[in-house]
């Protein structure tokens, strides 16, 4: 276990620690088990999850970390494959010393690598929440163009320079406003770091082999017999409200029925899976606006496991 002393003292908090792809970053905080641990969603780091990670610290031990390639983690190429995401995070919490068995809490694609941990390592999971996860199956549920345009690539031409700057000019704005409550040290080493050009561009490249990892999912067997919370965000996407024109992608309602019909039907078939419907939150502010629901649900996931 080591740390990397320049690196961390860039970051808002957490330790760096070496892993065989490279150094990440992780804070732990509280006590107690079963351990919760933070995936976050595609290009993020885990310090947005900063909010909840401190409200489930109250009540037992609470993990976020950055993903190799991501926040305060290394520098790798992306994308990556689930096997390589997973196997990363397996040997960060044995070498940070986190104790199992674990609650996986993945948010968007952090929840698609949520469920691909649970089927690999499943005697380390205790139980699974997930926040209007990426999943395997909505290419069945989508019309056949829109399955058709899934992002499939290595391409380092994402966008034209020109065009970069000026979405990440405009979604580090639409981010700060987001997180205005935040305290300013936790906030703006964040925004800094995730909204510079070579970050911005990591971030964007992190999603960009959905349909392999979409295999290596299946491939990898069925999801465990575990206590599992879908929470179903159905509100209005305040950050894509801000940013996406209303011509450019499918009616919000349209979108949110979509993913809700996947869930509802996926809950009916894994026994111990129940669902949880947000209506004044959308897919990125879930834990930002509606952190208390967020807690509830691990909150109702420790207690299930109790019984």
């Amino acid at each position: 276990m080591a740390e990397d002393t320049a690196r961390a003292a860039a970051a808002p908090l957490g330790t760096r620690y070496k892993v065989s792809g490279g150094a990440m970053l992780l804070h732990r905080s509280g006590t107690g088990d079963p351990s919760v641990v933070f995936m976050a969603s595609g290009g993020a780091s885990g310090v947005y999850y900063w909010n909840v990670h401190n409200l489930v610290a109250e009540f037992t031990t609470s993990v976020i970390y950055d993903r190799l390639g991501l926040g305060w983690s290394d520098t790798v190429d992306l994308p990556r494959s689930g096997t390589q995401v997973t196997d990363d995070l397996h040997e960060l919490l044995r070498v940070a010393a986190v104790p199992g068995p674990y609650v996986l809490v993945g948010h968007s694609l952090g929840g698609l690598y949520a469920r691909l941990y649970a089927k690999r390592f499943a005697g380390e999971i205790a139980g699974l929440v997930l926040l209007d996860p990426t999943h395997e199956d909505i290419v069945d549920y989508l019309p056949e163009e829109k399955a058709q345009r899934l992002p499939d690539s290595n391409t380092d031409d994402l966008f034209p320079p020109g065009r970069l700057d000026a979405m990440r000019t405009a979604y580090r704005a639409a981010f700060s406003r987001s997180l205005a409550g935040w305290p300013a040290e936790i906030r703006e080493p964040l925004l800094d770091r995730g909204f510079s050009r070579g970050g911005y561009r990591q971030a964007l490249r992190e999603p960009l082999n959905l349909p392999r990892l979409f295999g290596e999912v299946r491939d990898a067997g069925p999801d465990p017999d575990v206590p599992l919370i879908f929470v179903s965000a159905m509100g209005t996407d305040t950050i894509a409200e801000q940013l996406v024109p209303p011509e450019a992608h499918a009616s919000p309602a349209e979108s949110n029925q979509t993913k809700h019909r996947l869930y509802t039907d996926l809950v009916a078939m894994l026994p111990q899976a129940q669902i949880r419907r947000l209506d004044d939150a959308g897919h990125s502010d879930i834990t930002w606006l509606r952190p208390d629901a967020v807690v509830q649900a691990i909150r109702d996931t420790l207690a299930q496991l109790a019984h």
